[in-house]
């Protein structure tokens, strides 16, 4: 097994949510990190300087991994304090951390994997009451660009509009970054050959190891055709039945698959907002990509001149500011929640986040100069929740400023 963990000499950028992560343990017998394969959790594991005291375990390590199977009391032998990384691989180790941790309220133990633990019902189970759970996400562009976290998410919940006027930086162009990605190591890649090439071995890695270790799956062929036509379909209200017949499988397939990329923390599930219980609402889910460029490049837009064409660019940058709103939100306390409403009449918003009684909505317009025309939905939804606080125009250009009432334009770069 692994000695103490040593810090690596490069340099470490560390995430958003580490500090939150590292409040956690020193309240919680059990913190769960989980996120997608490639989004940083390791590297926070391995090289947070207030980590490097505790003892690492990985079960990709073949001997580790031998022992959580027959002997997983060994796993932490002599150690008060220990990170336990993939440990989805083993998940029946739960009931054993469970036992320590009411053998000895003192230890501390911080597991993460590649899994969402939470969807997994014996994990949950065994760590009722004793653990708290941190999704890592993919790196925000401020995150990328190495700025710290804004509060502006909190101030819009809290009825609180920032400054009108021009962005005093750059705001930057959303296509090319989504294009790219959000996932750190593809922030040491300078040309779109490199990012291709990463994100065909992630869905490569992705189908033929994680997925196989969670699930028999009849045909990985047939999962990637099913994953390809979620991509094409992002940003939509998922008709479940209509994806089966394009992919040639049959409905409860689907579903099956559907539901295991979001188990692997790859999908996201966006429910629908519906506080008033009205039938009148659409109430079928929709789901994204955890990464834009995901969505892209499994929709064989693999240029920035081909992806600047495509129909479903719009729901791309969706995705896109998804991804910063679902970063935001999981940074406030308690953590915001994420919907969509839409209803059979047609009044549609792309996104709604609450946070206890407090309600944003949120229209996303790949547009330099949104109006008041693109603010209807938005009015319609604030006539039906008078409590909203605020109506935000989330769009690619420069100006923050006033659209209609409570109802005003926001570059996304302030958002991301």
């Amino acid at each position: 097994m692994n000695d103490n963990h040593t810090r690596n000499a490069l340099i470490y950028r560390q995430r958003w949510l580490a500090n939150s992560i590292l409040t956690a343990t020193d309240d919680h017998p059990a913190v769960v990190l989980t996120g997608p394969r490639q989004v940083g959790k390791s590297t926070i594991l391995l090289r947070e300087p207030s980590l490097s005291d505790w003892q690492y375990r990985s079960l990709d390590d073949f001997n580790t991994l031998a022992a959580a199977r027959d002997q997983p009391y060994s796993v932490w032998q002599g150690s008060r304090r220990i990170i336990i990384d993939e440990v989805q691989r083993v998940p029946h180790l739960l009931t054993s951390i469970k036992k320590a941790i009411d053998e000895d309220r003192a230890r501390r133990f911080l597991l993460s994997g590649s899994a969402n633990l939470l969807l997994m019902a014996k994990v949950s189970e065994s760590l009722s009451g004793r653990a708290v759970y941190f999704n890592l996400l993919p790196m925000s562009f401020s995150e990328m660009v190495q700025k710290p976290p804004s509060n502006l998410l909190a101030r819009l919940l809290n009825g609180e509009f920032p400054a009108m006027g021009v962005a005093s930086e750059k705001v930057a162009d959303p296509i090319p970054l989504m294009l790219q990605g959000f996932m750190p190591p593809l922030m040491s890649l300078a040309r779109s050959e490199s990012y291709l090439r990463w994100w065909e071995g992630y869905i490569a890695t992705y189908l033929e190891r994680d997925l196989r270790q969670l699930s028999q799956i009849e045909s990985l062929v047939e999962f990637r055709r099913v994953m390809e036509a979620v991509g094409l379909r992002t940003g939509q209200v998922l008709n479940q039945t209509e994806v089966a017949r394009d992919v040639g499988v049959n409905q409860p397939r689907v579903h099956r698959y559907l539901n295991l990329l979001e188990s692997t923390c790859i999908l996201k599930r966006i429910p629908s907002f519906h506080r008033n219980r009205t039938s009148r609402l659409i109430k079928s889910p929709k789901f994204y990509f955890v990464d834009p460029a995901l969505a892209i490049y499994l929709s064989g837009y693999h240029t920035l001149a081909l992806l600047k064409t495509a129909r479903e660019l719009g729901g791309f940058f969706e995705s896109l500011i998804l991804l910063h709103l679902n970063i935001h939100s999981d940074l406030l306390i308690p953590a915001g929640r994420i919907y969509y409403w839409r209803t059979t009449t047609g009044n549609e918003v792309d996104f709604v986040v609450e946070q206890g009684r407090n309600l944003i909505a949120v229209e996303v317009k790949l547009s330099h100069a949104p109006g008041y025309d693109d603010t209807r939905n938005l009015q319609a939804f604030l006539k039906e929740f008078p409590e909203t606080r605020a109506g935000i125009v989330v769009h690619s250009g420069t100006q923050t400023k006033f659209l209609a009432d409570n109802i005003i334009a926001l570059p996304w770069t302030l958002l991301a």
